[in-house]
């Protein structure tokens, strides 16, 4: 399952954002997740035991879901993601090794930017699509700004300080999706609850869709 087939298929384009994350939370977390209509799961590298996580949510829902690791900073934890069977790698900096890497395994990308210069590396080392991060320090202008100069139709992501509040701007300005942390799940969050922030994401989304 690619993230295209996933949007094609009409999957809300949220990111959701688990950090914190232990594994006996994962699949309850995951299902509520996905009750919601959120296809796209990432368990950042800097939660407790990430692959565990990252492992049972693709075993779980990996033929319904695309899931993978944030926060991956090297060659080594690429590789580590790519064990799990999980799909989608992504980063919050522009490290031409790690990214080409994650090419050579054929994962789904986003490679984390915030200039110019630094989506330019992410593209050249095999990326084919990009995250904004942090998107909200300075707003849906550079957004619009990065995208006039970036080759057509490539996909941005927006993250960082994005939420159901500003999905609608995001959009709006050219984003392809918005990936949500700190908004939709905090560690020790109930599942409940975090479905329930999801239900307000999907529906805001469906609100300016």
């Amino acid at each position: 399952m690619t993230l295209a087939d996933l949007l094609a298929g009409g999957a809300p384009p949220i990111v959701a954002i688990l950090r914190g994350l232990t594994p006996p939370e994962a699949l309850g977390v995951g299902r509520a997740l996905i009750a919601a209509g959120i296809r796209l799961i990432e368990v950042p590298f800097n939660s407790p035991q990430p692959t565990e996580s990252i492992a049972r949510l693709q075993a779980e829902f990996g033929r319904e879901a695309l899931i993978g690791g944030g926060t991956v900073l090297t060659a080594q934890a690429a590789e580590a993601l790519d064990a799990t069977g999980a799909r989608l790698m992504v980063t919050p900096n522009a490290d031409a090794a790690v990214i080409a890497r994650g090419a050579a395994l054929g994962l789904e990308m986003l490679p984390g930017f915030l200039t110019p210069s630094e989506a330019f590396v992410a593209l050249g080392a095999g990326a084919r699509a990009l995250k904004l991060f942090p998107a909200a320090t300075l707003g849906v202008a550079h957004l619009k700004a990065v995208r006039e100069v970036l080759p057509a139709g490539t996909p941005v992501w927006a993250v960082g300080g994005t939420n159901a509040e500003t999905i609608g701007d995001w959009l709006a300005a050219g984003a392809a999706g918005i990936g949500v942390g700190g908004a939709l799940y905090r560690p020790g969050d109930a599942a409940e609850l975090v479905g329930q922030r999801a239900r307000g994401l999907v529906e805001a989304w469906r609100a300016v869709g």
